[in-house]
């Protein structure tokens, strides 16, 4: 029989004999991958990182180790790009390299499989997106019927800011709403009333994915799945998330049981009566990926990707304007020079209107919505500036360091209209403006995201001046810390012009 102490010890060499094994397979495995800090067992780097990527502490550790380094989130080692040429050579120059995006098993738990665009790849992914985009197209992204429904919503948006008679107030409620009515037009073929339920669980999911994914659970449920699966009911943000996800997905398949009883095939009114389409079109096909399923994350996808971020862009322009309030006055005087006060601003203004364009491009630009953009996985082997990159590994692209790099922005710490514009005050396209990630994975609403945000931020400027409520001396111009980044709640003054 052995004692207690001689179990103990038993127990004690076992433990350590077993994680001096997995620290020698990391050594191995680290001299295979660009440099990084030594990760530690199990966790890898996430101490490090307190269990949230953070775009200001890849930045800090790229000082150390360089624009392409390793960070191991648990036991999967990541490949951090930071910088203008680092991400243009992996997302662009090697594009088919990393087109991929790896299925976490977060998000496998949350998606429930690989369904849709942003979580899917292969097959599934080149259907999907390429149905998603033509269709888009075909119900008038960029043409003038989708542009009604922005000018619309912008009008109805501006009477609401109107309604306020200059008091304070908090605008993101209203803008959300605006915005996610303008998408629910392009799929739906209606907007809904602000009042409503199906509505008000349309604004809670759209925000559920990018408020949990801030926090430090995906990281932790990613590196231990097989535990935290089975402890996730205790998990009460997880639960709330998971729930109003779930009630997005269900006010999604009611408009899809709805558009079933009412679709004619061959006159689509919007997104889910083309897709029914597409649907029995090809319904004898094997190789379709043409499913109720995908279809019900697609548009789950839709809305994630384009509602939160625009609503946080357009909340980030008008605390800028309070900030920079001689940046909102010479907008202001374009506006009324080559608009005027009355007639609807289109999206075909901005090329008349470049100051303003710039404007709203360098919000774009300073607020870096999205931080450090979304992995990407390796799909054959290959060399980036140097280093091996084998087939399988994770890369992530810091999109806030391409936005901030110093060697491609005059004053990237400051905000700086400038930075689009040239001698003669002509709008200047930037090659590193890349706030919609680049490559294969560009996100897919830029064109819908671009004209919103153009229609809605121009409408607004031009009916009101921003301005702080009294008592407040100075406009907070942090940004809150998650996946996206937005600013603190605020108040604002919106005084008609």
């Amino acid at each position: 029989m052995f004692s207690g102490s001689q179990i103990f010890t038993g127990i004690f060499v076992f433990f350590f004999v077993w994680i001096c094994l997995i620290l020698l397979n990391i050594q191995r495995a680290r001299r295979k991958l660009p440099p990084g800090p030594t990760p530690l067992p199990f966790i890898g780097n996430l101490g490090t990182l307190d269990f949230q990527i953070h775009h200001e502490t890849l930045l800090k550790v790229a000082r150390r180790y360089g624009n392409i380094y390793t960070l191991w989130l648990g036991r999967t080692p990541v490949i951090v790009l930071n910088g203008f040429q680092a991400v243009k050579d992996a997302l662009i120059g090697h594009a088919e390299e990393f087109a991929e995006r790896p299925i976490t098993p977060f998000f496998r738990e949350v998606v429930g499989g690989p369904y849709g665009i942003i979580f899917s790849n292969g097959h599934t992914w080149k259907q999907q997106r390429r149905f998603s985009l033509m269709t888009l197209r075909n119900l008038g992204l960029g043409k003038k019927s989708l542009e009604a429904w922005i000018q619309k919503e912008a009008d109805c948006l501006v009477k609401v800011f109107a309604r306020q008679k200059g008091r304070p107030m908090d605008p993101s409620l209203p803008i959300l709403s605006s915005v996610n009515n303008v998408i629910a037009a392009a799929l739906f073929g209606h907007c809904f009333s602000r009042e409503s339920d199906a509505f008000q669980r349309l604004l809670k999911g759209s925000q559920a994915m990018a408020e949990f994914q801030g926090t430090f659970w995906p990281r932790l449920y990613d590196t231990f799945p097989s535990l935290l699966k089975h402890l996730s009911p205790v998990l009460m943000r997880s639960l709330v998330a998971l729930k109003h996800m779930q009630d997005l997905r269900t006010v999604i398949k009611d408009e899809i049981r709805n558009h079933q009883k009412s679709w004619v095939p061959g006159e689509p009114r919007d997104f889910i009566d083309a897709y029914l389409a597409q649907m029995l079109k090809a319904k004898d096909d094997p190789a379709s990926t043409f499913k109720e399923t995908n279809m019900v994350q697609v548009i789950t996808d839709l809305f994630i990707a384009g509602s939160d971020t625009t609503t946080i862009t357009l909340c980030w322009a008008l605390l800028y304007m309070m900030m920079y309030p001689e940046v909102q006055e010479r907008a202001q005087e374009e506006l009324d020079a080559v608009i005027g006060p009355s007639r609807a601003i289109e999206y075909k203004d901005r090329a008349i209107l470049p100051y303003t364009n710039a404007v709203l491009h360098e919000i774009l630009r300073y607020s870096s919505v999205s931080a450090v953009g979304v992995m990407r996985k390796c799909t054959q082997d290959t060399i980036l500036q140097g280093f091996p990159i084998t087939k399988g590994t994770l890369i992530f692209p810091n999109i806030f360091s391409v936005l901030y790099d110093k060697k491609q922005w005059a004053t990237p710490r400051k905000f700086n209209p400038g930075h689009f514009l040239d001698k003669d005050g002509n709008f200047v396209n930037r090659e590193a403006f890349m706030l919609f990630s680049a490559g294969h994975r560009v996100c897919l609403g830029e064109g819908l995201a671009r004209m919103n945000l153009f229609i809605n931020f121009s409408s607004l400027l031009r009916a009101f001046t921003f301005r702080l409520p009294e008592g407040v001396k100075e406009a907070d111009g942090r940004p809150v810390m998650g996946f996206i980044l937005q600013p603190h709640p605020y108040e604002t003054c919106a005084i008609p012009r």
